[in-house]
Order: structure tokens, then sequence, then C-alpha cells
């Protein structure tokens, strides 16, 4: 929902890495994998850059509008103002009346809608069907050219409210986020653009006036300042037209001059310790590396998939893994214009020090610093970059970012050869140099987050709305143009061929399914099981997600090191996990590793050894992820809200970790148990999409999955919840910015045949942007960032719920207006014009579901877990459509019944509770972070 993108470690590999779209290599080892993706670039008069990328595959396409300003370009006082107008730019425009740009949006069946604000720039991007292109780029225009004809003061106050919400989410009642922000303002200098960070402070974003939403929109949001990449089903000819046809005419604005910033090197360490509402401690250490696409820039990447880049890292192996004093550790570098950030964090385990973790740190750099890497840490390094490239491709949208990230930073979109280049040439000589000379210790800042009561500064007052009429200091600077007044027609929709996967069984049981993709030399796959956490004893809740959690760290034949070094040396991924209805072994790899990959995956399913140590050591990692759920305020309202529903004896009752207790007392024959009863293959099916035959995948399965021993598996059923009363319980967090709310009732199994109307029932409610929870909580009031609702579909009874974070002091107005929306669905029946757009949305968005092989592997897994049908996909845009407004209502009248609704909110109790005690919800109970009764 707008916001801004801190790019983490797989965020920005991907990022860098999904570079050869173009060219072939020079290198002969990816010139066989990298496929060619044509891109042209051309301008209009105005200035308008536009790249065009055509991929046919699916009826669909991606618009991605980047224009060239961001917090780099923000004035003194007015940190995050780059973000709060990214909001306001989905408000309203001369053409597109208030609040309807993702309803709009959402009608014509779009996904992947939003914005977001980097350091460096801000963009806009969707996925439409192809037949609504034209949509897609009348709403471009009209803002970039009308914005401020319709701009006034209530609408820029509401998105302040919003604004800083988000940043009440995201880093105030966020477990580490005030560190964070403490190790950029450490980084950069005071009167730096990156010092501010992204989000700004509430007293800058709360001190903005309209006429600095005018002036900024002028300087900066014009056509000459923007770069819009199209890319998908769609022909030249006619965009170039189209292109024309709707931005041709906006205005050319004045010349943006180039940010000008030294970015001064740190000479001496600096430190800080921020208290923070933690459990356990984390340390950050940073330095300021080499600019984006720089020399440097390239090996700072390899450098950080060496030192913390997952499992087959140094500083996991020996942090993690050896030492066990961390929880967690990663390395990663955010590349930027201005001067880029290498990042090492860690988290301490139960009973350990930042100290111990930050000297542990220091001494696995200073061993890179004194020894270059071995040659084949290096190779898997860039294998990992090579799988990531290919798989960054099969998305339109990533394609169309990528595209606009190397106009943007390289001046050309075609620089993926270059890109690509970069990584061929770094070296285990230049990894050496760049941590001698990029990472010293006097070149670093260090932050400790310990638990403590957070600083958030001086509190600034949310101002009464503003009482300014509708439009009040509008101004235009286009000539308007009247057949813009009307959105454009759809076009002739393309017959969308929805993939209806092959299978076939193995003479043990094993179900395969295939989705067979041509294009790409990629393949992901899941061996799915039938039955997850609802089989968990009722005395042992985590037993499934603990066992599942063992099979990849060791096997008869390898050891969890040598699993993790295998897998990175393929350049691929494994997984593991469980859910309430499954279990699965997860991966993906390139077509021509993928067999040794299921080797792999194989042996870990078929094969786990259970090591007596390993459990231990899995058991303190637990049981610190068991600290971290009680930081995180929507983890702690998930866990609560399913604990007062479900209750103490239903495994839907407890969260897939189980409880500290439960965890401390699982023992080796648990889980050997309940694999050996699961883990047969009858109970499974091999998922797979991507680049392969069936004739292929058949011979790989058997290989490594057909001495599989044949075995029937028990289909356990975990029964009805008790019935519940309404309520209101609350988990108490003093001082706590932001409330958490969840209100929770009765649902259906997903075997119900009210699942397609409830469906739509939900998208209408709160399932949606334009839902009516989102637009009354988020939109018309300002009391949150984002609300939203759901039907949990289980194997068994489910439950339905809305879910929101607002600010501490709108607590009791924010579940009342909930409730005022829960009890609308009955005083004021959804329209049928909601449901049409409902139904639109649902059936027009389908073919974004199978954009990526890990996107059909997901939704056919799923169709195998609760036994949908192969043809599940094929029938799902007609079911959709016959769902009437009638039986939208019934559903309405059978499940959505606020009179027996529990309502949780984890807040400051004191100032919330009265407030709550007076909107006559039920009686007031006090649970603590893991939903038992608090003392």
């Amino acid at each position: 929902m707008m916001t801004r993108r801190f790019l983490r470690l797989p965020l920005l590999t991907a990022l860098l890495a999904v570079a050869a779209l173009t060219t072939p290599l020079a290198q002969n080892r990816a010139a066989s994998t990298i496929p060619r993706v044509e891109a042209e670039k051309f301008a209009l008069p105005n200035g308008l850059e536009v790249i065009l990328s055509r991929r046919p595959e699916l009826p669909m396409v991606a618009v991605n509008l980047w224009y060239h300003v961001g917090p780099a370009h923000e004035a003194k006082g007015r940190t995050g103002f780059a973000h709060l107008f990214e909001h306001m730019m989905f408000q309203a425009s001369k053409h597109v009346p208030e609040d309807s740009f993702f309803r709009t949006l959402e009608a014509a069946g779009a996904s992947d809608i939003n914005g977001s604000t980097s350091f460096d720039y801000t963009n806009y991007y969707a996925t439409v069907p192809s037949n609504r292109l034209e949509l897609a780029l009348w709403l471009e225009s009209d803002r970039m050219g009308f914005l401020l004809d319709v701009v006034d003061e209530a609408s820029f106050a509401n998105q302040q409210d919003v604004v800083r919400n988000e940043r009440r989410q995201r880093t105030e009642n966020a477990p580490y986020g005030m560190a964070e922000e403490a190790m950029f303002q450490l980084l950069y200098p005071a009167g730096h653009p990156y010092h501010g960070v992204v989000i700004g402070s509430h007293q800058d974003i709360q001190a903005a006036k309209l006429e600095d939403v005018k002036q900024f929109f002028k300087e900066y949001y014009a056509p000459n300042n923007a770069t819009l990449a199209i890319v998908g089903d769609f022909d030249p000819q006619q965009v170039r037209q189209l292109v024309t046809k709707y931005f041709g005419s906006l205005k050319r604005g004045p010349a943006v001059p180039p940010v000008k910033v030294e970015t001064p090197r740190i000479t001496a360490e600096r430190r800080k310790v921020v208290p923070s509402r933690v459990e356990l401690p984390k340390v950050y250490m940073a330095w300021i590396t080499p600019p984006f696409f720089r020399p440097g820039d390239a090996e700072a990447d390899i450098t950080a998939t060496i030192l913390g880049g997952g499992r087959s890292s140094r500083l996991y192996k020996k942090l993690v893994y050896e030492r066990q004093i961390a929880q967690d550790v990663s390395a990663f570098q955010y590349s930027l214009m201005l001067g880029s950030a290498f990042i090492v964090e860690a988290t301490a385990r139960p009973g350990h020090t930042v100290e111990e973790l930050e000297k542990a740190i220091e001494e696995e750099v200073a061993a890179l610093a004194a020894q270059a890497p071995e040659a084949r840490e290096v190779e898997r390094a860039r294998n990992q970059f090579e799988t990531t490239t290919i798989s960054g491709l099969e998305s339109i949208s990533g394609l169309a970012d990528r595209l606009n990230l190397y106009n943007h930073f390289a001046g050309q979109p075609d620089y993926v050869q270059q890109d690509f280049g970069r990584y061929a040439t770094v070296t285990p000589a230049s990894v050496q140099a760049f941590v001698r000379e990029q990472l010293p210790r006097n070149a670093r800042v260090v932050v400790h987050a310990v638990a403590g009561t957070p600083d958030f500064g001086a509190q600034v007052a949310t101002p009464p709305p503003p009482k300014s009429a509708a439009g009040t200091g509008a101004e235009s600077i286009n000539a308007d143009e009247p057949w813009r007044k009307q959105p454009p027609a759809a076009g002739a929709a393309r017959t969308v061929q929805l993939p209806t996967p092959t299978s076939t069984t193995l003479p043990n049981g094993l179900t395969l399914i295939l989705n067979e993709r041509r294009g790409l030399p990629i393949v992901s796959a899941s061996l799915t099981l039938r039955t997850g956490s609802g089989a968990n004893p009722v005395d042992k809740p985590g037993l499934a997600s603990f066992m599942t959690a063992m099979l990849d760290e060791g096997t008869t034949a390898r050891n969890a090191l040598q699993i993790a070094d295998e897998v990175a040396q393929l350049g691929g991924s494994l997984s593991t996990g469980s859910a309430m209805d499954s279990m699965s072994v997860s991966g993906r790899a390139l077509s021509k590793n993928f067999g040794a990959l299921l080797d792999l995956m194989a042996d870990v399913s078929l094969r786990p050894a259970f090591p007596a140590a390993e459990i231990e050591r899995q058991r303190a990692q637990r049981i610190g992820s068991l600290l971290q759920q009680k930081e995180n305020p929507a983890q702690v309202a998930s866990l609560v809200s399913a604990a007062a529903f479900y209750g103490s004896r239903h495994p839907y009752g407890f969260s897939e970790l189980g409880t500290e207790t439960s965890v401390k007392a699982m023992t080796r024959n648990d889980m050997v148990g309940f694999w050996k009863a699961h883990f047969v293959p009858t109970n499974a099916a091999l998922v797979v999409a991507g680049e392969i035959t069936m004739n292929e995948l058949r011979a790989l399965a058997e290989k490594s999955f057909g001495a599989w021993p044949r075995a029937a598996a028990p289909r356990p059923t975990t029964g009805a919840p008790a019935p519940t009363s309404a309520r209101v319980v609350i988990v108490d967090v003093p001082g706590a910015p932001q409330t958490q709310i969840a209100v929770v009732g009765a649902g259906a199994a997903r075997s119900t045949p009210d699942f397609r109307p409830m469906q739509l029932l939900n998208q209408t409610l709160g399932g949606t942007f334009a839902g009516r929870i989102n637009m009354n909580l988020r939109e018309k009031n300002g009391y949150t960032y984002g609300a939203r609702s759901q039907f949990q579909f289980r194997r068994d009874s489910g439950m339905f719920g809305t879910f929101a974070a607002v600010r501490t002091d709108v607590t009791a107005p924010a579940v009342r207006e909930t409730f005022n929306e829960l009890r609308g669905v009955h005083e004021r029946p959804i329209t049928d014009d909601e449901l049409t757009r409902a139904k639109d949305g649902l059936a027009n968005s389908l073919p974004g579901a199978f954009e990526t092989s890990s996107n059909a592997v997901g939704n056919f897994a799923n169709v195998f877990t609760y036994d949908l049908g192969l043809d599940y996909y094929a029938k799902y845009a007609a079911q959709v459509r016959a769902v009437t407004t009638e039986q939208v209502h019934d559903m309405a009248e059978k499940y959505i019944n606020p009179g027996r609704m529990i309502v949780v909110a984890v807040g400051d109790r004191k100032t919330i509770e009265p407030e709550l005690q007076k909107l006559d919800l039920g009686a007031v109970e006090v649970r603590d972070a893991e939903g038992r009764p608090a003392k």
C-alpha cells in the first residue's frame, strides 16, 4: 500500500543479479543460460522516456513509471516529503475522482498495484490485463498532468495521518525499527539527503504544507523527469500511439539539476546504543561503500554473499551453526547513488550478548581481509546470482522495474550485459582488496539494539481535519482535453488458457503434477504432504514445524553444512516448512541443475537423520524465535486471536512454532514418529513447474523417489472449535505508539460449498485496498496505514478476521468503525456494482497467479492439499462470474455476526482499555503475548 522498499538481501540480490537480458555474454558459462530479451527506448518531444519490451506469453502488461526524484532531492526540514508526495499521487486528479485509483484498477483485474519511494527515485506500477493497458496509461497520465487541478488541504491532511501511521507501524512499533533508523543517521551526516531516511520524521511530515506539494510537483513531476517502462503482451506500434496520445500533450517541466552531494568517508568509528522493545538484542555494523554500478559495487555484493548470504555463508556457519551465539545473521550491499551502505546484522541467541556478536563478526571480516576467499566461494556466489537472474526474468513487473533501474542509474536500459560482466570479473583477490579498502574498523558504524524503553522523540500532535472546501487552492498546469473525462473502454480480451497441469502416479503412490513452461531454463518444485500442524497432538503444538525444520539439518549421507554448501554450489534454493494443513520440501534451480537439486530434496525428505546435536541446536533456535514472535505486534495479535477463538485444546489455537513448554519437551522419538506416519508417498505430491517435460520429470522422480516405500497415511481431523462469546482481549504493551487490532469470528472449512461467494464477500468488505474497511479506516479517517479482512480457510473449521494497526489514541474509534462496517454488510448490503467489480477483479487478474514457476507450484500445491481437482483454475473464472448478489448477502448473514466477534487489541492497556470498555463489546480480559490469561 504505497510504501517505500527497504532493500534487504533477497530483494537487493534480485535487483543486482537479474542482469543479463539481452545479447549473449562473453563468458561461456553464462552464454548458454541467459536468454535474450529485446527492449527499445525512445523519447517524446516533451522529454518523457519510454522503454518497451514485448513478452506475449500471458495476456498481461506491466506499466512501470519512474520519477527521478527521491529523498536525495528533499529540501531541508522536509524529510519524508518525497514519500508523502508519493501517497498524494493516489488520491485524485482532474479526471479521476478521489479514492478511485485503486478501485478502478482492481475492478479491471490489475495486480501488483503500488508505488514506492527509494532514496534515489520514486516509482509507480501496476500489472493489468492486456486489454486494459489503455486504462492504466489514462490513469498515469492524468496524475502526471492534472494532479494539482484538484489537490486540497483535506486530502493532504489525510495522507499526512496515513504516513505518520506508516512510520509508527514500520519504524516505531517494529522491533528493531528505531535501531535501523539510527544506523542510517550515523552513516550519513546531518544535512545529507540520506540522513533523514525515507520515511522522515513526525515533525517534518506534519510541518509540510499544501504549497510544498505544489512546488514539489512543479519541480519534479513532469514528463522530462520520468521514464515509462511497458513490458508484456502488446502491439508496439499501437502502444507508441497510446503513449503519445496520453502523455504527448503534457508540458515539459523545468530541467532538474543533478544532485551534487559529497558523502564523506567515515574516519573514526561511530557507535550508538538504541533502547528497543525487543526480547533479543541485535547488532548492526555498517560501512559506506562505492555507489551503485561504480567500481567495487559488484565486489561488495559477492563479499556480502560470502560473509552473510544464507546458510552456506561464513557468518552463518560460525555464529549460528558452530558457536550458536546468533539467532540469525545476514550481510548485504544496499546500493545507492550517493554512496552505498554495506550492512551486517545479527540477532543474539537467548543468553548471549551483542558484544559477543560484534567480536565474532569482526573476526570473520578480519579473516577475509587477511586471506582471500577460496575460488569456490566466489563461484558459489556467482552461481546464486545466475539462478536469481533467470528467475527474475519470469515476472514482467520485475523486468519492467529492472529496465527502469538500469536506465535510472546507468543511463541505458540495455546495460544488462555490462552489469552481468561486473560479477564475472570478481576474483578472490578483488574480494580481499574490497574488504581491506572498504571495511576497515575505523570506517564503520556500530549500533546495538538492546531491551529498553524506546525514545520516539518529542510527541507531535495530530491536528483536527481542515475545514477547507474540496479543491481549495487548486491550479492547472496543462490545458484540459475533453476526451480525458471518460476512462477508455476495454479492448477485445484475449482468450485466456489457464494451465491445467498434467499428472501421473509412480508405482509407490507418489503423485507427480507438472506445469510445463517453455522459454526460461528454470524449474521450481515442492514435495507437498497433505498433513501439517493440524495433525499435531494437542499436547505437542509445534511438532510438525519442528520436525520439518530438522529435515535439512542432516541425513544419513550428508550433514547440515554439506547440504547448505551443495545447494549453494548449484545456485539453487532448498527450504522446508509446515502450515496447518500441509508440509513441504521446496526447491528451485536452473534446468541444468534440477536433477541434482531433486536428489537433495529426496535425501532430506526420505533419509533425515534427526541428529541429537542438531535437535538441540534447533531447539535453542526455536526458543529464540518464540521470543522474537513476542516482539512483533502483528504476530502477537494473530497468535492471541487463534488462542482466544480455538482454545488450548485445538491444534489451530497455536502458532506453527508451538509454545516454549512444548518445544522444550519435544523428543527425537516424537519427530521420527511424526515423520514416519505422514511422510509417505501416498500422502504426497511432487509439484513442479518450469522447463521440463513429464517424461523427463518422471525419470528424475523415479531415480530420486522411486525407492520410497508405499504406506498409508492417517488423515486426522481437528473438529470444530468450542463455541465462543463476544469479548475484548487486551495484550498490554506499555507505551506502544500503535494498537494492533484483530476482530475475529467463525468461518468455514475450505471444502465448504460457500467458498466462492464467501471469497467475493470478503473482496468487497476488506480483501482489497478499495474494500469498505480500508476505505473507512485509512482513506476516510486516517487511523491506519492499512486495514484488511480475510476468511482463513483450512481443512477443518476456519476463522474470519479483520486486521489493522492504528494510532493508540484512536483505538476505540477504529474498533467502532470496524464494527460499523461489519454491521454494514447487513444494513447496507453489498451492491450489484460492488459485486461486479469484485468478480471482474478476481477473474481478470487470475493470469497473474501463474506469472512465475514459483507462483504456479504454490497454486497447484494448494490444489493437491485440498483436493480441488487439476482443472480448478480452468473453472475458476466461470465459478466467480456465476456468484449472485443474493448468495453474497446470504454469506453475510451466515458468517458475519458482529454480536459474536472477539476483539484483540495489542497495545498500551492503560490508554486503550477505558475507551474499549465503553463500546460494550463484551467482557474484557487480559492475556499475555502467548495468548495465556495474564497473571
